[in-house]
């Protein structure tokens, strides 16, 4: 996360590169060199969403690109960084070790699209192993469609993730986890106090209905 920065105007900028993922998009450089990938999403609700997601994964101290807040109520915007590795099948064992040490916020967020649709939402710079998108957690799939009833209070995720085969690349990087290198993956989310939680949140622009959903997802966690 970047508080601190002012929000960041793409119709001042200049367009540098094209679209990435499968949200219209582009690479977008501000007057000082700075540039940014910025995403337009169907609504501010869902760019609302991905903004949420980013604030609890960096609350859980899970690495992803720099977010950055934009002008625009419907766009995403993270600081561009070359990549040293952008697919999971060109990580290492270590590397693979370290992506595994997030499964538990990956569930925890309901993030389906954890791994990526062609394995392309995990990457490495200077050695760190980093979730390149989080659209796809919380109330939306990667793509905008609701997931209405799917996300619930309960984290099915601990075994849909590992297991699903229409999810190839997260069962390639999940599945193999021992028991002991979930309850570990599990205990980084558990070791978040739920005020945190509800105040990141509602400082997000989230309402209380969805903060005590995640509180109710730790807590089934905890019991799993």
């Amino acid at each position: 996360m970047n508080a601190d920065r002012p929000l960041i105007d793409t119709s001042t900028m200049q367009r540098v590169g094209g679209q990435l993922g499968t949200n219209p998009a582009g690479i977008f450089q501000d007057n000082n060199g700075r540039r940014y990938y910025v995403k337009t999403l169907e609504s501010p609700a869902h760019a609302r969403n991905e903004m949420i997601a980013a604030k609890l994964y960096h609350l859980a101290g899970a690495p992803t690109l720099t977010y950055v807040s934009t002008t625009a109520p419907d766009q995403i915007a993270t600081e561009w960084i070359e990549l040293d590795k952008k697919c999971i099948a060109h990580l290492n064992e270590s590397e693979r070790k370290k992506a595994q040490r997030w499964f538990g916020v990956h569930a925890w967020t309901a993030n389906w699209d954890a791994a990526g649709y062609n394995g392309d939402n995990q990457g490495v710079v200077n050695g760190k192993v980093l979730t390149l998108d989080v659209g796809g957690a919380l109330a939306f799939r990667a793509q905008g469609d609701p997931k209405g009833k799917a996300f619930g209070t309960r984290v099915d995720e601990l075994d849909v993730l590992r297991t699903d085969e229409g999810n190839p690349h997260a069962v390639r990087l999940f599945s193999d986890m021992s028991p002991d290198e979930i309850e570990q993956a599990i205990m980084v989310v558990l070791r978040i106090a739920d005020q945190q939680i509800h105040q990141v949140i509602i400082d997000s622009g989230g309402g209380d209905a969805l903060a005590e959903k995640m509180i109710a997802r730790k807590a089934d966690m905890a019991r799993r």
